[in-house]
Order: C-alpha cells, then sequence, then structure tokens
C-alpha cells in the first residue's frame, strides 16, 4: 500500500523527523489561501499522485504570484498526471500541497528498503539527493551508500552516525542527521514498510537539516496492525479493478495480454501464465482466488475479469484439494448462469472428484457453449489460445 506525500510527511513529522510547513489544499481558493498565509512569497505547488516524474510532468511549480498559484492548481485538478511511472492512462490528481520555498545548500538522498535476499532492511544513503535515485544507482553507483540493519536489533547508533560522515556531514550536523537515519529505520520497522525514502533530505542555507518529500510504501499483509495506516488509502489512485479484486480478497495484477486467469494458488497462476505464452497467447491478468474457492467468490473473479475490455478468453486452472472439484465446478456453473460467458472459457479442473466435475461441466454444455472442459494444462491452453485466434 502506498500513502501521498503529505500523509508521508505526517508520518515523519510525528517521528521527530523534521519537515517544513505545508497545506493541504483541494481547490484554487485554498491554494491561494495557503500563499497568504506563507506570507505571499514564493511557494511550491505540488500534485499529491501515487506515481513519481511529477516535476518532469508538469505538476510540481514554483510560484511567486497570486496568479501563477491558480493556474497552478486549476490544472494540476482538472488534468491527469502523466509520467513515466502512470502509462499513458495518468493518475487523477485531488490533493495539492503548497509548501514555502526552501532556500537549498545541498541534497542528499534517504532511503530503506527491504532485501528480500538477505532477509533485512538496507538502509541506501547517497549525497546526490534531489534525482531519480535509480539513475545515480546505475551511472555513479560508488555514490551510494549502503547499511544493511540487524534483523532482530535493527539499526545501531554507530551505522547511522558512520553513515551521517560518509555523506559529508560533521560536528552538530552529523549527530542530527544521524538521529534523523535512526528514526526512519525505527519507523520502517514499526509500520511494517517495504519502503521509506525521504528525497530529497536537504540542508538549507541557513543550516537547517529537513525532510523535503517523502515516500512509503507498506506491506498489505500487515495492515491489520495499522488501522490509522490503512485509513489513509486512496483508492482513486489504484485501478478500479485493483480495488475490486482487493475487496473480494483476490490477488489480482492486470496485464496487457487479451487471456485472462483464474487460477487458485500463485505458483499455479504462474506457471498458467508461461504455458499460455508457450502456446502463443498473452496473459490479460494474474488472479489467484485461494484455496477454499466458493461460488461468490468465482461469480466475483468472473466480473472483475470480464470487466476488462481487453479480455477475449479466459482459462481456468484449478487444482481441487482444500475445496474439491465438483464443488469448484458448480461454482464455476452457477457463475456462468448468472453472468453470461459472452468469451471462451476453458476450464481445467484436477484434483479431489476431478472425474465428478468434468460430468458437471459435460452435462451443461448445450446451456453454456462458451464453457469447454479441458483434460490437462497442455490441453487447456492450446484450446484457449486457438479459441481467442478463431474468435
Amino acid at each position: 500500500m502506498k500513502i501521498h506525500e503529505y500523509q508521508a510527511r505526517q508520518i515523519l513529522t510525528e517521528a521527530g523527523i523534521p519537515v517544513p510547513a505545508a497545506e493541504v489544499v483541494r481547490n484554487a481558493d485554498e491554494a491561494v489561501a495557503a500563499f497568504h498565509k506563507f506570507g505571499g512569497q514564493m511557494v511550491v505547488v505540488k500534485a499529491q499522485v501515487y506515481a513519481g516524474g511529477r516535476g518532469k510532468a508538469g505538476f510540481v511549480k514554483l510560484c511567486k504570484t497570486v496568479a501563477e498559484v491558480q493556474d497552478a492548481a486549476k490544472f494540476m485538478l482538472s488534468n491527469k498526471m502523466v509520467s513515466y511511472q502512470t502509462g499513458p492512462e495518468g493518475v487523477p490528481v485531488n490533493v495539492l500541497i503548497v509548501a514555502p520555498g526552501v532556500d537549498i545548500a545541498k541534497e542528499y538522498y534517504l532511503g530503506i528498503v527491504l532485501d528480500r535476499a538477505a532477509g533485512t532492511g538496507v538502509v541506501i544513503a547517497s549525497a546526490e539527493g534531489g534525482m531519480e535515485i535509480e539513475e545515480v544507482a546505475k551511472k555513479s553507483p560508488e555514490k551510494l551508500f549502503k547499511v544493511p540493519m540487524h534483523p532482530t536489533l535493527g539499526l545501531m547508533p554507530f551505522q547511522a552516525q558512520e553513515l551521517a560522515y560518509k555523506l559529508g556531514f560533521k560536528d552538530k550536523q552529523a549527530r542530527e542527521v544521524a538521529g534523523i537515519i535512526s528514526k526512519l529505520a525505527t519507523l520502517f520497522v514499526k509500520t511494517d514498510s517495504s519502503l521509506v525514502e525521504i528525497n530529497p533530505l536537504v540542508v538549507s542555507k541557513d543550516g537547517k537539516v529537513l525532510a523535503l518529500d517523502a515516500k512509503f510504501n507498506f506491506d498489505d499483509n500487515a495492515l491489520f496492525r495499522h488501522k490509522d495506516i490503512e485509513a489513509m488509502a486512496d483508492e482513486t489512485q489504484e485501478r478500479p479493478l485493483d480495488v475490486r479484486a482487493a475487496k473480494a480478497h483476490l490477488n489480482y495484477i492486470n496485464l496487457d495480454g487479451n487471456i485472462a486467469c483464474l487460477v487458485n494458488g500463485a505458483g499455479l497462476a504462474m506457471a498458467t501464465m508461461d504455458i499460455i505464452k508457450l502456446h502463443g497467447g498473452e496473459p490479460a491478468n494474474f488472479l489467484d482466488v485461494g484455496g477454499g474457492v466458493t461460488a461468490e467468490g468465482a461469480i466475483e473473479a468472473f466480473r472483475i475479469i470480464l470487466a476488462d475490455q481487453k479480455v477475449e478468453g479466459i482459462l481456468v486452472n484449478i487444482f481441487g484439494g482444500i475445496a474439491k472439484c465438483d464443488l469448484i465446478a458448480e461454482a464455476l456453473i452457477k457463475a456462468g448462469r448468472e453472468i453470461g460467458f459472452k468469451v471462451p472459457v476453458v476450464v481445467r479442473l484436477e484434483g479431489t472428484n476431478a472425474d465428478k466435475a468434468r460430468v458437471l461441466l459435460k452435462n451443461v454444455k448445450s446451456e453454456l457453449p462458451m464453457m469447454t472442459a479441458a483434460t490437462d494444462l497442455t490441453d487447456a491452453a492450446q484450446k484457449v489460445v486457438s479459441a481467442v485466434k478463431a474468435a
């Protein structure tokens, strides 16, 4: 789960990390009021979206007059932001922040990511902040400093202090930056984050160290422990089908192909997508309905799949274990009767009571002519790819 910059700023502030003042606004009048609140001096108007590349897309603007603030706010709130991270469809902008300009002397990058190979968080820092850290890593990897956190003890104070010195800080500033690094590491663990990032961490010309922008990604599986964070979610920033699938407790990822997959089990879903490609097709999604497929879950899964206009065929690949194949077949039949299949649906069922399930599917062939049973996974992939190409 992601949150907006203004929400990330709030979390940093509550943790004692210095963040400059800012006002959250939702229309041009509120933006102008914020401009006056900050003394009518230069301000930054920033769109609040779950994507990077705002500056290059024109959704971060320096404004010196009321007219500039009004124009920036009206433009951002009436247009979708399109950047290299959003794709051509863009994302809507419903919230802005207005912040007074900061006279910056130097910018730094500070972040923590989950290293799954090492099984712990890794603090990453660089004196090359304020730009895409991926480019720094690609072109000048020696400018990145990486410090692994202890899996149980976290980041040690001496590690934070050493990292501050490596970034070039000295004396009081080094201690201040080490404190920020330690607090960020504590937040990473406390909030069950997969990524926290301050970019840029700046030193102003009057010597203040400030977190100018921030980003948090949280582990969805841990949100039950963080109802306050879960409440920060902004569904308008997510794809509608992703939101719908999450509410139905389905693991769904939209892809670019035209053959949808409905599978129980993540590994089986990956294999299903692979075999579709092997036989000349392109998967339209990853969809894992879990081990206990119910009629209601199958119906909602089909509705989500069929809401994608790209879908021209569906491959259902279920291994009956916890849920028996005949019960799954009954759920699929109920789904077909309620929804009405308009595209070819090829069903491969294996496991407990698979023979009974095939009989059930055969008996409704005349009622649901678009649904076809397959003998195995290869047969299923061949049939659905052929049906889509024929159509």
